[in-house]
């Protein structure tokens, strides 16, 4: 049997999300086919490290699919796979659990590791617990976070291109209109640093000032949930398990504690630095260093390094 992943909706060159997700698929030990719903993007795809072959579905716009869509498509090639993947993010986690059902298949969510080709692992209670999975379905849908994956190369395969006949696409619903989540700076999944300030920033203008120190060191800026409650960041900020889940190589937490819902979003962090005055703070748990004091102390310094270190005229 062979495995098949969802390509995450994204027009252009293969995001890293699917670069990712395809890394999770070949862990599997089977062939492995991307489902697109963009021509365009096909062309691309087929470079893809690792991918057999590029399926080229027609059933509408590929922004504007809804999830029925989507499972629908899914429905009609479930006979020849035996585990499809998708990321974990809106399309996956809407358009899986449906064609789960719809082709009488399992649907595990959320897969952070894939252990011995057959069994997926799965955090519970905010990742405070892993649970490892198994399955006696024929066929399994499974929605994998990305950050928990290695891309594969973007360049140095060659697909075939398979074009699929067309669907009908799920008249139910329509999509009237498309607002993207205010985002300042780098993309927060694609950084390698990123500085993220909790509650004890205290306000929107020092969540500003860290935002600036992120530009300065070309890093994203983040935040925990309980900043973005108090309205100091954007929603787009948010890391967490009801935020962006990120693994950048440098992750810096100022003034953020540590709930075990923030750690979920940010613990596959390659190194992980925390400032906090608490210093019993679980943040501290999880980090690689960790600097008990006032976070505008370090904040600061860091400030007056970097004008140190600009060119002078």
């Amino acid at each position: 049997m062979r495995t098949l992943v969802l390509c995450d909706g994204e027009v252009g060159p293969l995001s890293d999300v699917t670069l990712r997700v395809l890394g999770a698929a070949q862990q599997l030990g089977q062939p492995v086919d991307l489902l697109v719903f963009d021509v365009a993007l096909a062309t691309t795809a087929v470079s893809a490290t690792g991918v057999e072959r590029v399926l080229v579905a027609s059933a509408g716009a590929s922004d504007a699919l809804a999830p029925e869509t989507i499972a629908s498509q899914l429905l009609a090639l479930a006979n020849d796979y035996s585990n499809v993947l998708a990321a974990h993010r809106a399309a996956g986690r809407a358009a899986l659990p449906r064609a789960a059902a719809l082709a009488e298949g399992s649907f595990i969510a959320d897969v952070t590791a894939i252990s011995e080709r057959t069994q997926f692992v799965r955090g519970l209670y905010a990742g405070s617990v892993l649970a490892t999975v198994n399955t006696a379905s024929t066929r399994t849908f499974a929605s994998v976070r990305p950050s928990s994956f290695a891309p594969v190369a973007a360049l140095g395969g060659h697909a075939e291109v398979v074009a699929l006949p067309p669907i009908a696409p799920f008249a139910g619903t329509r999509l009237v209109e498309r607002r993207a989540a205010a985002q300042s700076g780098l993309d927060l999944g694609n950084a390698r640093v990123v500085l993220a300030g909790g509650r004890g920033l205290a306000s929107e203008d020092n969540m500003a000032r860290l935002g600036r120190l992120a530009d300065d060191l070309h890093a994203a800026l983040g935040a925990s949930r309980a900043a973005v409650d108090a309205g100091y960041a954007p929603n787009a900020a948010q890391v967490g398990q009801t935020g962006r889940s990120v693994a950048p190589d440098v992750y810096v937490a100022f003034g953020i504690s540590g709930a075990i819902q923030h750690l979920a979003g940010m613990k596959d962090s390659k190194f992980i630095v925390a400032v906090n005055k608490d210093p019993d703070a679980p943040i501290f748990s999880v980090a690689d260093v960790g600097l008990v004091g006032d976070l505008f102390d370090v904040v600061g310094a860091l400030e007056a390094r970097l004008l140190q270190m600009a060119p002078r005229a």
